[in-house]
């Protein structure tokens, strides 16, 4: 019996030392938040570029994307990103049909990072009144 449960703490030891001693991914944004600043609805559409390095050791995998609102689309690096490289996120914001004003929206990315599995990005600007620029 005593063997039994040696040889079974020692195959536990084992496995423990296996999953920790693997490469592990891990992330790091350049920035985790864009200010689009000032846009009128007669140019609604605008674009900002997320970019991330893989920190850790072992190949970084982005599994999903997601916008918190259908204005927002997002379009990110498919392939893994192997340690030191970079990957990017392009995020369009469309106010076509949307009323003027400020507007923050959220992306929330989804990946094997050792640090943090979810993390959110934001976007935020004023969009103004086409009407409201021909009057300056």
């Amino acid at each position: 019996m005593k063997k039994r449960t040696l040889l079974f703490l020692t195959l536990i030891l084992m496995s423990i030392s296996y999953i920790a001693a693997q490469a592990q991914a891990d992330i790091k944004f350049d920035k985790m938040n864009h200010d689009f600043g000032t846009f009128t609805e007669s140019n609604p559409i605008v674009k900002c570029t997320f970019t991330f390095t893989n920190v850790g050791d072992g190949p970084l995998v982005i599994h999903q994307v997601v916008a918190s609102c259908g204005c927002t689309v997002p379009e990110y690096t498919q392939e893994p990103v192997m340690p030191g490289k970079t990957g990017t996120i392009q995020v369009t914001y469309n106010g076509t049909g949307r009323y003027p004003g400020h507007f923050q929206k959220s992306i929330t990315v989804r990946s094997n990072a050792k640090s943090s599995e979810l993390i959110r990005l934001t976007i935020e600007g004023n969009m103004t009144e086409a009407e409201s620029e021909s009057n300056q």
